[in-house]
């Protein structure tokens, strides 16, 4: 299944418009990320920059990597967590109607329906633009349909879940999408795992980071647990790059999923396996370098100038500022060294996919 899987992570016949792949915003050199502010949908080519200058949709939120994703715990997926398995009962923008009782089977079903990602927002698809279940079926249908006349990407799928291949259904392309998922990009071993388990060696500006990281610097109070995240939601005031999920440079965060009010501006805890690799970061991929990231849960006024804001994002710099006094890392201060230090750190998380993947069509 990961096999058949990884053909089509990596073809575009997975996008209704043949444009976009998994692999065009998920790529190795970017820590399975695509080092962009915000994510490149339909209409963009290349990679990088290449991509941000070739033109086409703009998605409002940064690119989140895939390390450990689907692996024991990890229930919890997107920065709003628009699909949450947590409770044991998975709730997603399906409603009920879930295609799979596997979260992550779940999430791989959203970027293929998705206006602009996977879907281009063009007059041939207004029909698709009602935002139900019954439209999305509608693409799932048209892309097996698809995937079923392509030999190179039906025959693999049709041997691994011995189904003949007239009778392959979106699901099990989900299915295989997420093996694969789960297969290449699961937790490897990294250094700070040699450091605990096996008495490995770290620099002592790592070790100075790491007791930072448990002790002073507070960030094991939301990056805790195997995959150094809570899975829970919280709110730190990162500037807000693009337009936003809400428009106008605004983006509400989890709020859009419940709307509870006290889920404004709070956003998934980001596990942070290879987070040296992903720049950029937070969920508008507003700040490019590591260590500003790292201060900027701490101290956001240092990273801001508030003359470049007008008067309505200061307002909601403002109402992010209130979310954030009630977090743990709130009246924290780092000096620079330490930022340093906690880098050094940090640096200990990297480690290797099992393959690399690229387009392939």
């Amino acid at each position: 299944m990961a096999e058949a899987g990884r053909l089509l992570f990596q073809s575009k016949s997975l996008s209704l418009d043949h444009e976009t792949a998994c692999a065009s915003c998920h790529l190795d050199r970017f820590g399975s990320s695509d080092g962009l502010p915000n994510a490149m949908g339909v209409g963009s080519t290349g990679q990088g920059t290449a991509r941000m200058r070739s033109g086409g949709a703009v998605i409002p939120r940064n690119t989140l990597p895939f390390w450990g994703r689907g692996g024991k715990g990890f229930t919890t997926f997107f920065w709003d967590g628009k699909v949450d398995g947590s409770s044991g009962t998975i709730l997603s923008q399906f409603a009920g109607r879930e295609p799979s009782q596997d979260p992550l089977v779940v999430a791989v079903h959203l970027p293929p329906v998705e206006i602009d990602e996977m879907v281009a927002d063009t007059a041939e698809h207004s029909t698709l633009e009602g935002e139900s279940v019954g439209s999305a079926a509608k693409v799932f249908d048209a892309l097996a349909e698809r995937v079923r006349s392509l030999s190179s990407l039906a025959d693999p799928l049709a041997a691994a879940t011995a189904k003949p291949v007239e009778k392959l259904d979106f699901k099990d392309m989900a299915e295989a999408i997420a093996a694969f998922i789960r297969q290449n990009f699961a937790i490897g071993t990294t250094r700070l795992h040699r450091f605990v388990f096996d008495g490995g060696p770290l620099s002592p500006q790592e070790i100075a980071g790491g007791l930072l990281f448990y002790g002073k610097a507070h960030c094991s109070a939301c990056h805790d647990g195997p995959y150094f995240s809570d899975m829970s939601f919280h709110a730190v005031p990162f500037p807000q790059a693009g337009f936003g999920k809400n428009g106008f440079g605004i983006d509400y965060g989890r709020y859009n999923v419940t709307m509870d009010p006290a889920d404004l501006y709070r956003f998934r805890t980001p596990p942070l396996y290879n987070v040296t690799k992903t720049a950029p970061y937070s969920h508008s991929g507003a700040i490019a370098d590591l260590g500003d990231a790292i201060r900027a849960h701490v101290d956001p006024l240092a990273i801001y100038d508030p003359r470049s804001m007008t008067g309505v994002q200061r307002a909601d710099f403002y109402e992010r500022l209130k979310a954030w006094s009630s977090e743990p890392i709130s009246g924290v201060y780092l000096a620079d060294d330490e930022i340093r230090d906690l880098e050094a750190f940090l640096k200990t998380l990297e480690y290797d996919s099992r393959e690399p993947v690229a387009e392939t069509d």
